[in-house]
């Protein structure tokens, strides 16, 4: 019967993480008493090390980043409203009004000799 792999949550991985890093135990002490396998000791100690220097810096390009995401969002959000309104605009009702020969269009309910009646 195959087994089925732990999730640990993030709280547990950072005790232990934070456990790794004061390096009181030993990487086999950490695991069992966290009932993990020592060399997920040594992954999450690596990973917490790693994500320390995100913690600590600079915000402003954080927050210059994610601003700029959405921006590139609601630009790529706005181009696609501008292309679907071009299309109805082609595809509106009621139909575009056919021009004469001369480039005129012609009026509806009127003719030559009415216009001559005056």
């Amino acid at each position: 019967m195959p087994r089925t792999r732990k999730n640990h949550p993030p709280s547990l991985k950072a005790k232990v993480a934070v456990e790794a890093i004061k390096a009181h135990k030993t990487a086999a002490q950490i695991a069992q008493m966290f009932g993990v396998h020592p060399t997920q000791v040594g992954g999450w100690k690596k990973q917490a090390l790693a994500g320390l220097a995100d913690i600590f810096g600079n915000g402003r390009q954080q927050i210059r980043r994610q601003a700029d995401a959405e921006k590139d969002e609601l630009y790529k959000q706005i181009g696609q409203l501008k292309v679907e309104l071009d299309f109805l605009k082609k595809k509106s009702w009621p139909p575009r009004l056919k021009t004469n020969a001369y480039g005129s269009i012609p009026r509806i309910g009127t003719s030559a000799s009415s216009s001559n009646a005056n």
